[in-house]
């Protein structure tokens, strides 16, 4: 089994900072991507941004120069830096990674999502 614990959400002023972390454990081989996304209430789940194993970063055009992504293999953990928020950013953060069990075999695992509010 494999398990995505998130942390970092929480209640900040707009224009603040905020970072989450999500960190992958159980039976890993590797990890592929490792992504952020973010449901707001009567919204779909949007991607926010998304790294690959060499470090290609994608992000959505409401976040890009606001956001950075990172990752650390050696912890398997992905990183989410969110600045200048705003409350439009208001949303649960889902962490997502593609864990290869084995060479052959893998799975799309999601985290258990954190709430991040920004007041206005």
């Amino acid at each position: 089994q494999v398990q995505l614990v998130e942390s970092g959400g929480g209640l900040v002023q707009a224009g603040g900072s905020l970072r989450l972390s999500c960190q992958a454990s159980g039976s890993i081989f590797s990890i592929t991507t490792m992504g952020w996304y973010r449901q707001a209430p009567e919204k779909q789940r949007e991607l926010v941004a998304a790294i690959s194993t060499g470090g290609t970063t994608n992000y959505a055009d409401s976040v890009k120069g606001r956001f950075t992504i990172s990752r650390d293999n050696a912890k398997n953990t992905v990183y989410l830096q969110m600045s200048s928020l705003k409350p439009d950013d208001t949303a649960v953060y889902y962490c997502n990674m593609y864990v290869k069990l084995s060479l052959i075999m893998g799975k799309n695992v999601w985290g258990q999502g954190t709430q991040v509010t920004v007041s206005s």
